[in-house]
């Protein structure tokens, strides 16, 4: 019974799991026999994040199997998580199937399969070549292929902009938070950052919290968006600063004392501008 509940949705077959041994389709975007449904919602793009909350670990999706002749062992909640790789994405094959948790896989939730994350758990997916970023509920396991480290939703796919190629290179971050007022307080849950070099500015030594606008592969893309926050938000010129944290150009807002006064200023970025700032706490 544990290994049809660990195997199940995403990896529900192990002939099959994923697109773990479908070859991509000659159109690009997804594997043999899957795709995208008939009738797809026309508000892909406005499907909101995944809102991290607070979730009992599943009773058996949690523990260690083997897929393939390969050992797996999920990690705990409280264990850092932080990975770049390729991220690929399922649909219309598994739509409806049960996932590792024993939900039913819905290709348009923003939800994820993940080899080793705790299920369920929530993971913010940035794709490096456009910075665009989303929260995902892991609730699947997958995918087992050797050059991927998560499979997302089509809906997640779309809003991260590689239905159309199929695959992206994207960082996964473990999230740990809750949602108050529609704007989420988050603690990422990542490496230590990395040193930068003396023409690259550091993250910041002083506490609180910041409120992170966007993370971007380039430079120029995090400045670019700097220069759209301080024109059109007046009254936050100094305290919007570009950092290099990890691997990632980091836009961030502080530091503010508490997350009681960065919220609403998050409030105001959101509205304003149509970005979903993530609030960090140091």
């Amino acid at each position: 019974m544990l290994l049809v509940a660990v195997l199940a949705g995403c990896a529900s077959a192990p002939q099959q799991p994923s697109g773990s041994t479908s070859q991509p389709s000659s159109k690009g975007g997804y594997y043999k026999d899957d795709g995208p449904g008939e009738n797809v919602p026309p508000n892909l793009a406005s499907i909101p994040d995944a809102v991290p909350r607070g979730e009992p670990p599943h009773r058996y999706a949690n523990r260690p199997y083997s897929v393939f002749g390969k050992d797996y062992v999920p990690i705990s909640a409280s264990q850092p998580y932080r990975e770049q790789g390729t991220a690929s994405w399922y649909g219309k094959k598994f739509h409806g199937q049960k996932t590792s948790s024993g939900e039913l896989y819905d290709m348009y939730a923003m939800t994820g399969a993940h080899k080793t994350l705790p299920i369920p758990s929530y993971a913010r997916v940035t794709n490096l070549a456009n910075g665009k970023s989303v929260v995902v509920r892991i609730n699947d396991r997958g995918p087992f292929h050797s050059d991927r480290i998560i499979d997302l939703s089509y809906a997640a796919a779309y809003r991260l902009g590689y239905v159309t190629a199929g695959s992206a290179r994207v960082e996964v971050e473990s999230v740990n938070a809750e949602s108050t007022g529609g704007v989420q307080v988050a603690a990422i849950t990542s490496q230590a950052p990395e040193k930068a070099t003396l023409e690259e500015k550091a993250a910041p030594e002083a506490k609180g919290t910041y409120i992170q606008v966007g993370a971007f592969s380039v430079r120029e893309n995090a400045e670019d968006l700097k220069a759209r926050v301080t024109r059109e938000l007046a009254g936050l010129s100094e305290a919007v600063q570009v950092l290099l944290v990890g691997n990632l150009w980091r836009l961030q807002v502080g530091p503010y004392r508490s997350s009681d006064d960065a919220r609403p200023v998050a409030s105001r970025i959101e509205s304003e501008l149509n970005l979903k700032p993530l609030l960090i706490t140091r």
